[in-house]
């Protein structure tokens, strides 16, 4: 019998309460220092990941957003660890899609250290780099990134999987550590950009994982954080 869900005190209702200001930018520009990568990047980064080697499969690694809005069409999804590397709110300060200059987010990247469970996605083997642009124009739409693709190997029951990930570049300029659990959840309770709010990227974040029988003891504290700032802030019951 499957197991019930942990009741999140994050919730939707939480989330209804922060919401994209209609002043916003609907695509804004680069920051500084950036700019929009081309279709000519993107073949560069498939050339430079794979050169003449085809795969018979290709797997993306996926630990954050990517879970619940894939940015290509799969074949197959599973779950895997990966060690060496764990999933953490690095990424900073977001102050266009899902932050502001006044209340700057924060994204999920992996770091190095420790372990991460997430899910892995098959990449139609027809359609390969088709979809790998899609995931580089999501992911990499602006460049140079901080997280750029790498491989990684992930266990899979009893397969180890070669997969791409995202892992934070520490020199990128981007990289944001020493955050208690008190001030990470400050920023995520208030950011919101042209995208939507941080709370709602925790949200669902924590959701997909919980349904995909993986629990994250991190993101899970910073729910019920995040939840009780919000209430806090709107006057809102639980």
């Amino acid at each position: 019998m499957q197991k019930p869900l942990r009741q999140m005190r994050l919730s939707a209702r939480h989330v209804a309460f922060l919401q994209p200001d209609e002043t916003f930018e609907a695509l804004p520009p680069p920051p500084p220092g950036m700019r929009e990568a081309s279709a000519a990047d993107h073949d560069a980064t498939i050339e430079r990941l794979f050169g003449a080697d085809q795969h018979d499969e290709t797997w993306i690694f996926a630990y954050g957003s990517l879970i619940w809005k894939p940015a290509c069409d799969f074949v197959e999804v599973r779950t895997g660890l990966l060690h060496g590397w764990h999933r953490a709110f690095c990424l900073g300060w977001n102050t266009r899609f899902r932050g502001s200059e006044a209340n700057p987010g924060l994204m999920l990247a992996l770091d190095r250290g420790g372990a991460c469970k997430g899910a892995l996605y098959r990449l139609p083997p027809d359609r390969r780099d088709p979809c790998l642009i899609k995931l580089f124009e999501r992911e990499m739409g602006w460049i140079p990134t901080a997280f750029p693709p790498r491989w990684v190997r992930v266990r899979s029951g009893e397969r180890v999987i070669r997969a791409l990930t995202f892992c934070i570049d520490r020199n990128s300029g981007r990289y944001v550590s020493g955050l208690s659990e008190a001030e990470i959840a400050d920023a995520l309770a208030r950011a919101v950009g042209t995208r939507g709010s941080m709370a709602e990227y925790l949200h669902a974040t924590v959701d997909h994982l919980e349904k995909m029988g993986i629990h994250d003891p991190h993101l899970w504290r910073l729910q019920d954080l995040v939840a009780r700032r919000i209430e806090a802030a709107y006057g809102a019951d639980r």
